[in-house]
C-alpha cells in the first residue's frame, strides 16, 4: 500500500501557555514515530508528512504523540493532500487569493448547526464574505482579519473544532505536500 501525503494542522501552538519552542522537536517526534517526509512550516503548527494510516487513525496517533511530547493537548486537524487541493480549487473568493492576509481557510472538524451561517452573517461587515462547503469555511476579510467581528465569532457560533490558516499558508502547504509526494515516490 502506498503512502498518503497529509497536511496536519495544530491549533493553539505558541499562543498562551502552549509553547512548542522549536518545530524541530515536533518534526523529530513525528519522524521517530515512523511518519515519512516530515516537514513543518512556520512556528504555528503546520506539518506535512506521509503515512500508511487513514486520516482518522493518523489524527488519533498524532494527538497522543503530541500530548506525550509536549505535555498539553493540541487537537490536530488532518487532511490528505488531495483534499487540500480540492479545498483550494473550490475557493469561492479567487480575488482574495492575491492578498494572502485577507483570505483564510477555516477547517472544520464537525458540522455546524443549521443556523450557523445565518448567525455569522449577522456579524459580517458590508465588505466581509464567507462560504461554508465540505468542511471548510472560506473567509474573505478585505478590511483585515484582526478587526473582524465575524472572525472573532467563529468558534462561538460554529460550535465545532476548527483551525484557520491564511491563504499564503494554504498555498505553501500544498507546495510542501507536492514535494513530499515526489520524495515518497522516489523512495518507493
Amino acid at each position: 500500500m502506498s503512502e498518503t501525503v497529509f497536511i496536519v494542522l495544530f491549533r493553539g501552538i505558541n499562543v498562551g501557555g502552549n509553547k512548542v519552542a522549536k518545530m524541530e522537536t515536533l518534526r523529530a517526534a513525528l519522524t521517530k514515530a515512523g511518519f515519512g517526509s516530515v516537514a513543518t512550516y512556520i512556528q504555528s503548527g503546520n506539518v506535512v508528512l506521509t503515512s500508511h494510516m487513514k486520516a482518522k487513525e493518523l489524527a488519533a496517533a498524532i494527538d497522543r504523540l503530541f500530548a506525550e511530547t509536549f505535555g498539553f493537548p493540541s487537537r490536530p486537524t488532518v487532511r490528505s493532500a488531495d483534499a487540500w487541493k480540492e479545498m483550494i480549487a473550490r475557493n469561492p473568493f479567487p480575488e482574495g487569493a492575491c492578498d494572502h492576509k485577507k483570505l483564510h481557510a477555516v477547517l472544520l472538524d464537525g458540522t455546524p448547526a443549521p443556523d450557523a451561517a445565518e448567525r455569522l452573517q449577522e456579524k459580517a461587515t458590508a465588505t466581509e464574505r464567507f462560504a461554508i462547503t465540505d468542511g471548510v469555511l472560506y473567509l474573505f476579510t478585505p478590511d483585515g482579519i484582526g478587526a473582524s467581528k465575524l472572525a472573532e465569532a467563529l468558534d462561538r457560533v460554529l460550535g465545532v473544532p476548527l483551525t484557520a490558516r491564511n491563504w499564503r499558508t494554504v498555498q505553501t502547504l500544498v507546495e510542501m505536500a507536492d514535494k513530499a509526494a515526489l520524495a515518497s515516490r522516489k523512495s518507493s
